[in-house]
């Protein structure tokens, strides 16, 4: 039994979980595995946005990812190649896992729903399709190399999933921006959860100007009513030249946390030679963003946001604890999701 979850891979054999088109889901634990009764799935952006403009209504989306989860035993978007993570309750632990979780614990995954084992049991009867967060009943499976975090006592259930979903991002741009002794930040997609907590982040780890690019006025709007950035513009994260213009003077760190393709090269002009670019964004072509730089001259430096830095979980609560400005966009978020 491997704890990389090899042994869960029915096709094709050999190939990692996230790798793999199909996975064994079964609820029964191997020596080191946990099984999780599921109750919520938390779909990552870009997955969602793909499944809400490729099949329109809820419905239709309610019945893809169905249809995904029971073809392929995960929640893996063929399309996007992401999935997302989950919010349950701790069934049984295998005697060897490693991971310190017993029955009752109520967690949140903090890997991948691409790689994670998992059966929904009550076909998504009280899911509408029209928001990120998925209430199910189901099963998933955690390896030994997985990684969970006890749900926090002092936060609702549904803000603490929608921080541990992003929880790489911030604590990624607060090893980045005192690792390089960033002066000025650029967040594109700043409005957003990832870009949030990355604002404040880079706030805290000493970053002097902080700016925030977003698409619209109502989310300019939203963020001028917190001290989260000092300039927020708005550009199409899309148009390499407006998001240049609307920068104006370029920045030593940029983070791209937007859920859509095409965002690369505009990251790019944004940023100083010598700089720094991290693009936390499964939309993300990186082919465009290397060579989009390198037909730039651009010397800059591109980092892959994986999602996990050592505490970033905790990390990020913290940060939603004790920065009034994140908080409200995320619940102004939740509110907004709860009145489509």
């Amino acid at each position: 039994m491997s704890a990389y979850g090899l042994h869960r891979v029915v096709d094709p054999v050999g190939v990692l979980p996230q790798q793999a088109d199909r996975l064994n889901a079964d609820p029964v634990p191997g020596h080191d595995e946990v099984i999780v009764d599921v109750e919520r799935l938390n779909l990552d952006a870009a997955s969602f946005r793909q499944l809400r403009e490729q099949h329109g209504s809820g419905e239709a989306v309610r019945a893809a990812v169905l249809a995904i989860v029971e073809r392929r035993g995960k929640m893996h978007n063929p399309v996007t190649g992401s999935g997302g993570m989950l919010l349950g309750t701790v069934r049984e632990a295998g005697p060897d896992s490693p991971l310190g979780l017993k029955p009752g614990d109520r967690i949140a995954t903090l890997v991948s729903l691409t790689l994670t084992p998992l059966r929904i049991t009550d076909s998504l009867a009280d899911w509408d399709g029209t928001s990120e967060q998925v209430p199910c009943k189901g099963t998933a499976v955690l390896f030994g190399r997985s990684i969970a975090a006890v749900l926090p006592d002092d936060l609702p259930d549904h803000l603490a999933l929608s921080v541990l979903d992003v929880c790489g991002a911030p604590a990624l741009t607060d090893r980045v921006v005192r690792r390089d002794r960033a002066s000025s930040v650029l967040v594109i997609g700043g409005g957003g959860k990832s870009g949030s907590l990355s604002l404040a982040a880079a706030r805290r780890a000493g970053a002097e100007r902080l700016i925030a690019l977003v698409p619209t006025q109502k989310e300019a709007e939203a963020l001028e009513r917190t001290d989260l950035a000092d300039e927020v513009v708005i550009a199409d994260a899309r148009d390499p030249v407006a998001v240049s213009e609307v920068v104006n003077r370029q920045v030593d760190v940029t983070i791209v946390c937007v859920d859509v393709p095409g965002c690369e090269h505009g990251a790019v002009l944004a940023t100083k030679d010598g700089g720094t670019i991290v693009f936390f964004s499964m939309a993300t072509s990186f082919s465009a963003a290397a060579l989009g730089a390198e037909g730039l001259a651009a010397d800059v430096e591109m980092i892959i946001g994986n999602g996990y830095v050592p505490g970033h979980a905790e990390f990020a609560l913290d940060l939603i604890r004790a920065e009034p400005g994140v908080r409200e966009l995320f619940e102004a978020r939740e509110r907004q999701t709860s009145a489509l």
